[in-house]
C-alpha cells in the first residue's frame, strides 16, 4: 500500500522522515506529490535502501486557469510518475484529461456530480478520497467533510470510478496507519478492502506510468521489442 504525501518545503517533514514513519506503519511506498512551486529534493534510491520504502515522483498542479493547467500537465507527464491536479476550480478540466492520474481533494473547494464522475470513469482519472479534514478538524468542518466524502463514495460506486485514498499528510506526524484509514472509511460506507484498494492504487499508478515512461513504450498495449530492433 502507498500514501500520497507533501514533503518539505511543501510540508513540514523531509521525504526521508516521512518514509521512515511510513515504513513503521507498514506502507510499501510514498508518492511525493508536492505542489509545483514547492518541489522537494531527495534521493529516492538512498531512501529506499535505508527504509525499504519505494519513493515515487509526483506533482500536484495547482492553478486556476485550465489552459495553463493543460500546459503543465503536458510538461510534467513525461517527468514524473504520478500527475495530480489540485481540486476545486479545475475539477471539470481534470476529469476530462486522460493524462491526469488523480483529481486531488475534489470535494474540499468544489463539488463532483454525475457528469464529472462519468467523465472520470471514461478517462481513467482517479478521484481522491482525502481524509485529511476528517482526521484533523472538528465540529462543522468535520461534518461537512464527511458529507462530501459520502456523496463522493456514492458516485464512485455508481459509475465505477477509479479512486485513491489518502490522509493527505504534510508531516510524518500526520501519517496514519492503514487500519486508521479503514476506520474512517467505514464512517462513509466503505468496507475495509475498499480502503486498501484505494491505497494500493497509488502504487498501481506508479507502476503503470513508470512502464509508459520506459524507452520501449509507444502507447498502451504497444512496445518496441528489443529482439525485433536487433533484427
Amino acid at each position: 500500500m502507498y500514501e500520497g504525501v507533501h514533503a518539505y518545503p511543501d510540508g513540514d517533514a523531509t521525504v526521508a522522515r516521512l518514509a521512515r514513519t511510513a515504513a513503521d506503519y507498514g506502507y510499501d511506498g510514498l508518492v511525493v506529490r508536492n505542489h509545483g512551486d514547492a518541489q522537494a529534493e531527495y534521493d529516492a534510491a538512498a531512501i529506499a535502501d535505508a527504509y525499504g520504502v519505494d519513493v515515487v515522483s509526483g506533482i500536484e498542479i495547482r492553478v486556476d486557469d485550465a489552459s495553463r493547467a493543460s500546459g503543465l500537465v503536458g510538461n510534467y507527464r513525461s517527468k514524473v510518475d504520478v500527475v495530480c491536479v489540485h481540486g476545486g476550480a479545475l475539477n471539470r478540466f481534470a476529469v476530462e484529461q486522460p493524462a491526469v492520474d488523480v483529481l486531488a481533494h475534489p470535494m474540499r473547494d468544489g463539488d463532483v456530480n454525475h457528469v464529472l464522475a462519468r467523465a472520470a470513469a471514461d478517462n481513467g482519472v482517479h478521484l481522491e478520497f482525502n481524509f485529511g479534514r476528517v482526521l484533523r478538524t472538528v465540529g462543522g468542518q468535520r461534518v461537512t467533510a464527511l458529507r462530501g466524502l459520502r456523496k463522493l463514495r456514492e458516485l464512485v460506486d455508481h459509475y465505477d470510478v477509479p479512486y485513491v485514498v489518502t490522509a493527505d499528510p504534510s508531516s510524518h506526524l500526520e501519517l496514519r496507519a492503514p487500519r486508521e484509514l479503514r476506520a474512517v472509511g467505514e464512517t462513509i460506507g466503505f468496507d475495509p478492502p475498499d480502503i486498501e484498494a484505494g491505497l494500493r492504487a497509488w502504487g498501481e499508478l506508479a507502476a503503470r506510468n513508470r512502464g509508459r515512461r520506459a524507452e520501449t513504450f509507444i502507447e498502451p498495449g504497444v512496445r518496441i521489442d528489443e529482439h525485433e530492433e536487433d533484427e
